[in-house]
């Protein structure tokens, strides 16, 4: 009997389990139940709320299947559930899909979106709802013609929109009653109605003369909206002025002298306060790049080649600009030109934005061709003057001289750094570094170079953390801040550099830039200087340009702070208001803590002399000023040193299988192949060789190909004769 108590207690066991099962699935069932029936509760209280709604609306799940359609949809459409809601438009909109997609898309975002679209049958409005529950509300009305003047009593303004080649893609009622039906070209408008088009700018009808007046609609698109303006009753001119004032687009009537007659609301609205009636365009506009009397006068002519010009606006408010196309229109016995304007702000922006990413662009691949010869320059100088310091000591007289080439081709070494820092191309040597330490460094330097009017405050966050950037370019970026800070003063004051963690739980948009989310350490470098006005801030960071008097500035030190914080991944941003201060904020990502952070090595204040050593080295370089240089440098340390001019004679000299190679240094930029594929050939009958690759060049240019070839260091242009064998001596110990 003891034997069967353990299988009793299994069988009890799947008894229990079973029901526990059975339980669940019922509990499940029940809930579903529910869901479901609170789903067709909310459906069917919709649908009664819309039942008797005048427009076509339609429940549609997320895939588009109708759910339920209203008394107006199925009378329209003859809508049945089931169907998809793309099908049901088809023969409403030409591409009903992406429609839906795209208001589908902003609706789970926002909660819901609409959207006006022209039509054969005239314009419609598609808005959508989200309901919850993967349900969504369509509702479909038509809306008033284009031109119908919201607010006006009489009938609307007869308007075609017409496309590049002149097809009609568009009719109101007024349009089609004035030309007596509907016709498929802009050509086929002017049979109809025969007149001088040409030189009085309108047509002739049996009811008398109509202006004609166009408008870009949608530039992208190539559209146009023609308005025909019929004159007033009892008048034979086309002296209708009063028709334009509720027009959907920026009018403004000018004498053929410049001075303004009349204008509409949304020319008001557009150019702002300083539009009033006897003001010359001239004060209200700029930029044409030739007097606007001889553009008036072309226009008035009839010989503008170009009716459409850029300018402008003389806001004092904010900076915009406006598309202006002028018109000639005969007003009672005089003649008036109708400028028809459109806001063209966001595109010279972006015009602008291109502009300035091609040119820095241009800039970026100067800087590097310049900068790669300039340091082959560099390392043939400052490796030659090395070897004449070895043969001379400071008792003789020609070591004061070869001291000054040395400093000095460090210093242009240097310059080319800087010309490379902008453009985002230099050597960063990055480490994980804490602000409050390099401030600390920093201090005393920055105490010598802001004088005795202007002092220093520092101000740290408490549990600041670290980053990883290279030192020496961030020091540059302080001191090009600090010193702008200090000349924005020149009555003295308090700089104020402040440091702080902060976190963005959401992007941070700014500046036409997106901040992601994540930590970061912000550094601040505030003044209460002159400040800088509101239409130059966004230049301030452009290579060469300097608001500072001639002489007084270069304009490539906040260039230069761009270029390396960007290169670093981080983000720079600068606000300011004149005569308040300005202040710039820097922000870098926090640096993650992967692994136990290595201890650093105190350096020997004095740099020790690389050891003698032995091998045989591979020399491959182009430049023969360069390489003659290095190789009188190796062999001085006791190397055997094997030359090449490039990377086809470095394998021909390689075919001897006798000889043993211990080290390739090659340049990575040369005629022919270049560094990395000749070394890639040789490494594969002599993986065993170390490689040292030397460019003047940044070396994020070899990155991706060093990667992949094991045993490899780089070493910049322009290195020193030191340089040049510690790095060998490291790469063969």
């Amino acid at each position: 009997m003891a034997a069967l108590v353990p299988e009793r207690v299994i069988q009890m066991g799947l008894t229990a389990a079973s029901l526990g099962l059975l339980g669940l699935g019922l509990a499940v069932m029940f809930a579903t139940r529910q869901a479901n029936a609170r789903r067709n509760m909310t459906i069917e209280a919709v649908s009664g709320f819309i039942e008797k709604d005048a427009s076509p609306s339609f429940v549609c799940d997320q895939d588009g299947e109708v759910v339920r359609a209203n008394a107006a949809a199925r009378k329209a459409y003859g809508t049945r559930g089931g169907e998809t809601l793309a099908g049901t438009l088809r023969n409403t909109f030409a591409n009903p899909g992406g429609i839906l997609f795209r208001l589908q898309g902003v609706a789970k975002d926002a909660g819901s979106a609409r959207e006006d679209i022209v039509t054969r049958k005239g314009h419609m409005r598609l808005a959508v709802h989200d309901m919850g529950d993967s349900r969504l509300l369509w509702r479909l009305e038509a809306v008033p013609d284009i031109g119908q003047g919201r607010g006006a009593d009489g009938p609307g303004l007869p308007m075609i929109m017409i496309g590049r080649t002149g097809a009609i893609l568009y009719m109101n009622e007024p349009a089609r009653t004035l030309i007596g039906g509907r016709v498929k070209s802009l050509d086929a408008v002017f049979e109809k109605l025969p007149v001088a088009y040409g030189q009085t700018n309108g047509i002739a009808t049996a009811e008398g003369p109509v202006d004609v007046l166009a408008t870009r609609v949608d530039a992208g698109a190539g559209r146009t909206a023609v308005y025909l303006l019929p004159p007033p009753e009892g008048k034979a001119d086309t002296g209708a002025w009063s028709s334009f004032e509720d027009l959907p687009v920026p009018l403004v009537r000018f004498s053929p002298d410049g001075t303004v007659r009349s204008f509409n609301r949304k020319g008001a609205d557009l150019i702002g306060p300083d539009l009033v009636e006897g003001v010359h365009i001239s004060a209200i506009m700029e930029g044409l790049g030739r007097p606007i009397s001889d553009w008036l006068g072309e226009t008035v002519s009839g010989r503008a080649v170009q009716q459409s010009e850029f300018l402008r606006l003389k806001r004092t408010d904010k900076e915009m600009f406006v598309q202006v196309a002028l018109n000639r229109m005969n007003d009672l016995d005089e003649v008036s030109i109708v400028g028809v304007l459109a806001d063209a702000t966001e595109l010279k922006t972006l015009e602008a934005q291109f502009v300035q990413s091609q040119k820095m662009q241009a800039i970026g691949q100067l800087a590097g061709g310049v900068a790669h010869d300039f340091n082959n320059l560099l390392t043939a100088i400052s490796g030659h003057c090395d070897l004449l310091l070895l043969r001379h000591d400071q008792g003789d007289s020609d070591y004061s001289d070869l001291v000054q080439i040395n400093q000095n081709a460090n210093r242009a070494a240097a310059l080319v750094g800087q010309l490379l820092a902008f453009s985002r191309k230099q050597t960063l040597r990055p480490e994980e570094l804490d602000l409050r330490d390099t401030m600390s460094d920093l201090t005393h330097l920055l105490n010598r170079l802001v004088g005795e009017k202007v002092s220093l405050s520092l101000t740290h966050d408490p549990v600041l953390k670290p980053i990883r950037a290279d030192k020496r370019q961030l020091e540059q970026v302080l001191m090009n801040l600090v010193v702008n800070a200090r000349d924005a003063m020149r009555e003295g004051g308090v700089i104020e550099i402040e440091t702080e963690c902060i976190t963005l739980t959401e992007p941070l948009e700014r500046d036409r830039v997106s901040v992601p989310v994540g930590d970061y350490v912000c550094l601040r470098v505030k003044d209460a200087g002159v400040g800088i006005p509101a239409d130059k801030l966004q230049k301030v960071f452009e290579p060469f340009y300097t608001t500072k008097r001639t002489g007084e500035g270069t304009g490539l030190g906040l260039s230069t702070a761009y270029g390396i914080v960007k290169q670093t991944g981080g983000f720079i941003f600068v606000d300011s208001k004149l005569d308040e201060g300005t202040c710039f904020s820097i922000m870098f990502p926090v640096l993650e803590q992967t692994a136990e952070k290595p201890k650093k090595v105190a350096k020997p204040l004095v740099a020790s002399e690389p050891k003698h050593g032995d091998g045989v080295i591979l020399l491959v370089e182009d430049e023969a000023p360069v390489r003659a240089f290095a190789s009188r440098a190796l062999r001085l340390r006791g190397y055997t040193v094997l030359e090449a001019d490039s990377a086809e004679a470095a394998l021909k000299t390689l075919e001897d299988a006798s000889l043993n190679v211990d080290l390739f240094v090659t340049d990575v930029v040369m005629p022919g192949k270049d560094g990395p594929s000749w070394v890639k050939e040789a490494l594969v009958e002599r993986p065993e060789v170390r490689v040292v690759f030397v460019s003047g060049y940044a070396e994020d240019r070899l990155s991706d190909q060093q990667d992949s070839i094991p045993n490899s260091v780089f070493l910049p242009k322009p290195f020193s004769l030191n340089d040049l064998a510690e790095t060998v001596h490291k790469q063969l110990h």
